[in-house]
């Protein structure tokens, strides 16, 4: 067996979204976030909806006709976390089970069905079913497809996840499953996704890899903020461990809500075979980031999309996604 994730840019028979299940995301402006990100991905490339039984004729009014829709038991919508993440096994497709428990077993979250997910997925479309003992998710991952990995120490190496296993154990399992030679851990995520409803620091709000050699990250430049010091941490970090090309996108101006600093980030950003799905936030930013997507993306359309109902739930256009490569 030998399994390779391919990177994001590289082609995609398809995408993948979960209509929003959980009781806190039956408003309105949920349904038209998720459906917005969901028709414009068909615009670009086939996408598969799975929808609780339960939210079939709501998920039918708001979604594209291009668009598959198929009936699956979910308990949240975060498919990028719960779903599969599909590597190739030589030249067939596979798809890995992590073991998923809400994010660390948190006490608000609901998993049984989520668990399930993945293996629906790989099911679905006649994928070889990969089992992980690891407790991860898609959020807390992201590869150049050439052998690097980024993760966060507080994900996989922390107490809520993975109690029992040592550094190069979870090493050791994400290189073998993902086909990677180095894991760069950065220390820890953005304020906010430690709060109640954060994933403890999920990567992919922090930092991604545009191609093999160039690395987005997340820059908060307002030193009010308390994310001003987590990202510079994180590119000293990355400078330290990686030759990579380092490009800074800075925050949203934006620096609070209702209830607290936010953790927007232009870094949640979703690519497509020909376009980028970037996170909007009616911010003086948003064109800035678009700008520099551009350069590091040629030849794909940025497509920006109002992201703070997403936010709002606890996550951003990727980590409601999640892409299927083509063989």
């Amino acid at each position: 067996m030998s399994l390779l994730m391919p990177p994001e840019w590289a082609k995609h028979e398809r995408t993948w979204l979960a209509w929003p299940a959980a009781d806190y995301s039956q408003e309105e402006d949920a349904y038209l976030a998720w459906s917005e990100v969901a028709n414009t991905a068909a615009e670009y490339e086939p996408v598969t909806v799975l929808v609780d039984p339960k939210h079939y004729e709501i998920a039918k009014k708001y979604l594209s006709e291009a668009i598959e829709l198929v009936v699956c038991p979910l308990d949240d919508s975060w498919i990028r976390d719960s779903g599969a993440t599909f590597v190739f096994d030589n030249n067939e497709l596979a798809a890995v089970n992590w073991v998923f428990n809400g994010w660390g077993a948190q006490s608000w979250s609901k998993y049984e069905k989520d668990a399930k997910v993945a293996n629906f997925m790989a099911n679905h479309v006649a994928a070889k079913l990969i089992h992980s003992d690891l407790v991860n998710e898609g959020g807390g991952i992201h590869t150049n497809g050439s052998g690097l990995l980024l993760a966060t120490e507080t994900v996989q190496l922390g107490t809520e996840r993975n109690p029992d296993w040592s550094r190069l154990e979870v090493e050791a399992e994400l290189n073998s499953k993902l086909g990677t030679e180095k894991v760069i851990w950065i220390r820890r995520g953005l304020t906010r996704d430690y709060e109640t409803f954060g994933t403890k620091g999920h990567i992919d709000i922090v930092a991604c890899f545009a191609d093999e050699n160039t690395l987005l990250v997340h820059d908060q430049q307002d030193q009010s903020h308390p994310d001003y010091s987590v990202t510079h941490e994180v590119i000293s970090r990355l400078e330290e461990q990686t030759d990579c090309r380092i490009v800074k996108v800075p925050a949203p101006k934006v620096l609070k809500d209702d209830l607290g600093f936010v953790d927007y980030s232009y870094i949640n950003h979703y690519i497509l075979n020909d376009a980028v799905l970037l996170c909007a936030f009616d911010d003086p930013n948003d064109q800035i980031a678009k700008g520099i997507l551009e350069e590091v993306y040629p030849g794909r359309e940025i497509r920006l999309i109002d992201a703070r109902p997403i936010f709002d739930r606890g996550g951003g256009i990727h980590c409601i996604t999640q892409q299927q490569p083509a063989i």
